[in-house]
């Protein structure tokens, strides 16, 4: 099987180097890549690369992440996280290739307190969360076979995550706020990884399972006690780190005003791919405490 992977540095990309050995041969770029067009701001040149390379599998990894600034450029968040996707799908479809893609939580409106299923209505509140509705919706019109992973609060011991942030910030302040009206599951970019490799290699036998699946950790929290459970984590750990911080208070959303809008309800509801894939989804706290273990 030949795969080819667009995002190669980011935090998902970086763990599906890793994964996605055992399938085939993975040609792996990302928007600097010298020998392929990597870059999403040129929606023709990642087409070009597909139509070079003909590969079984197209893992897009890419994406424009940065919610707040979206906000000020959305046609390049459009191009990044709506064109380029589209093109890619449309080079799948000719090719009879498949096209694995990422989405978000941020699609819905985060009203309520129930984990959003894939059949519940997107309506975005950000730059950000309407280009990538507009990715998911390309690739399901291009008819290509496709495999769309939503997923929510990714994080990984490679680059800035927010485990990180807090554990930066505690030794810097004694006093920390964090929101606590934001609710979600941590999922670590390795899980995402493993789940991919493990839904194309079912796909490629069963075809008939394609579409669009919620892929998040299992169980909830918020900001707030997520930071906690990060310190608690550090503390216990005795890590080498010189912990200032002696209270974590609980703030609102409000209190922290944004360029780009949150969603309250991130929670996603995940037995639609547990169940087709025959998959069992850690609860967070798993892989969060992996990852401290990495970077203490």
């Amino acid at each position: 099987m030949n795969i080819l992977l667009f995002g190669k540095n980011g935090q998902v990309g970086w763990e599906l180097q890793r994964s996605l050995a055992v399938l085939g041969t993975v040609t792996a770029l990302d928007f600097d890549s010298a020998d392929h067009c990597g870059d999403f701001a040129n929606p023709a040149g990642v087409a070009e690369t597909v139509r070079a390379l003909r590969p079984d599998v197209i893992v897009n990894a890419a994406a424009h992440t940065a919610v707040d600034k979206a906000e000020s450029e959305p046609e390049f968040a459009h191009t990044l996280n709506a064109a380029a996707p589209a093109a890619l799908a449309d080079e799948a479809a000719r090719l009879g290739a498949w096209l694995v893609h990422y989405s978000t939580d941020y699609v819905f409106d985060g009203s309520g307190t129930r984990p959003w299923t894939e059949d519940d209505a997107p309506a975005p509140l950000s730059v950000y969360g309407r280009t990538k509705l507009a990715g998911e919706q390309a690739i399901q019109q291009s008819g290509c076979q496709h495999l769309i992973l939503r997923t929510s609060w990714v994080y990984g011991a490679r680059g800035g995550n927010f485990a990180k942030t807090m554990l930066r910030l505690a030794q810097e302040r004694e006093r920390l706020t964090v929101i606590d009206d934001q609710w979600g599951a941590p999922t670590g970019a390795d899980l995402l990884a493993d789940v991919t490799a493990h839904a194309i290699r079912h796909l490629r036998q069963h075809p008939q399972h394609a579409g669009l699946y919620h892929c998040a950790a299992a169980g909830e929290t918020n900001w707030h006690l997520y930071a906690k459970h990060v310190l608690a984590l550090a503390a216990q750990a005795k890590a080498a780190i010189k912990i200032k911080a002696t209270e974590v208070a609980p703030i609102p959303t409000s209190a922290y005003p944004t360029p780009a809008a949150r969603p309250h309800n991130s929670r996603l509801d995940t037995r639609k791919l547990q169940a087709t894939f025959g998959l069992t989804l850690p609860p967070w706290q798993q892989g969060v405490a992996r990852m401290l273990a990495e970077i203490l």
